[in-house]
């Protein structure tokens, strides 16, 4: 595939603070209409790449395109076929939420009308129709974070970069903006989302790359990646604490490796390979020996287990090397 054929690609990135690199060789490639996961620690470099990206950080080596147009020599050509949705909100609280949008128009060099019409469209994609002109200081968390998204739909970007884009949601509002990105990848809208909830590139992202150290050291969809970490597993929880070291021993022996033991969860688990037999045999053995058992589940490894198994920690924990620096 070449660049062309790409909404975004980079190549060798580097950027440095001082002795610290931000980015160290990084490379990525999306294709067209694709929802692409960037993951990885806090201070893996997901932000400083996004910047980059974005035309906001100039990179110290390397280059990159989006939309077809270096962020280098073209950023105006690049700025004005994206949208970001950053950290933290954009919005103005004392403003309402159509007023915002209006404004977002006219800064994106709209006229008064097509500004009005394209505000009053993306309340109603939104869900904020009935809402529009309320302030945006009576909005709950999951209503402005769906009206910053709207702001950065003001021209119907090709790419829409959304960087860590339900930080401090509750679960209804992380929902609702799921649901958002869901229906702009429908549309075809190319999506580069950057998250430390694995949950939520489990659901979104087509493909994940996983970043540590300011690299892509890993690549694929979120089965290839969970099959990367090995075998599925069988977890057990008794009911009785005192029967877990016999529970473990026992799962320890149909798997042929030492089982984990989570004694708070009264749990012991162990990777298998031939899931339906292991099963089997892990049942009629807890019988055999008078081991009850209050679950017993088969599973895929989860992405945490993933960041586990390529960086060395999970995906929520902060590198203690080196943090992102901000721009």
């Amino acid at each position: 595939m070449t660049t062309t054929d790409l909404a975004v690609a980079a190549e060798g990135l580097r950027k440095r603070y001082g002795d610290t690199a931000a980015l160290d060789g990084l490379d990525l490639a999306v294709p067209a209409g694709a929802v692409r996961g960037l993951l990885g620690p806090n201070g893996a470099g997901k932000t400083t790449t996004v910047r980059i990206l974005t035309t906001l950080l100039r990179p110290d080596e390397g280059r990159a395109t989006v939309a077809g147009f270096d962020v280098l020599s073209r950023p105006a050509e690049v700025r004005h076929r994206i949208g970001l949705l950053g950290q933290r909100t954009a919005v103005d609280e004392i403003l309402s939420g159509r007023q915002n949008l209006e404004l977002f128009g006219r800064l994106h060099h709209l006229g008064a009308r097509a500004a009005r019409a394209r505000a009053a469209e993306l309340l109603d994609r939104f869900g904020l129709g009935d809402a529009g002109a309320k302030p945006v200081g009576r909005y709950s968390g999951g209503m402005r974070r769906r009206l910053d998204l709207a702001a950065a739909l003001i021209l119907a970007p090709a790419v829409l970069f959304l960087d860590e884009p339900t930080t401090g949601l509750d679960p209804r509002g992380r929902l609702e903006m799921w649901d958002a990105v869901r229906a702009l990848a429908r549309e075809g809208t190319t999506v580069l989302l950057t998250t430390h909830y694995l949950d939520e590139a489990d659901h979104l992202a087509d493909t994940i790359s996983v970043v540590d150290h300011g690299r892509v050291v890993a690549e694929g969809t979120p089965d290839e990646l969970k099959a990367r970490t090995g075998d599925d597993r069988i977890d057990v929880v008794v009911r009785d604490p005192a029967a877990l070291p016999a529970a473990a021993e026992l799962l320890s022996r149909v798997s042929g490796t030492t089982a984990e033991v989570d004694a708070d969860l009264r749990r012991a688990g162990a990777p298998v390979r031939d899931r339906a037999t292991a099963l089997t045999q892990v049942v009629r053995a807890l019988a055999d020996a008078g081991i009850d058992a209050e679950d017993i589940a088969l599973r895929r490894p989860t992405l945490d287990e993933v960041f586990l198994h390529l960086t060395g920690h999970r995906a929520g924990d902060a590198r203690h090397d080196e943090q992102e620096v901000p721009a």
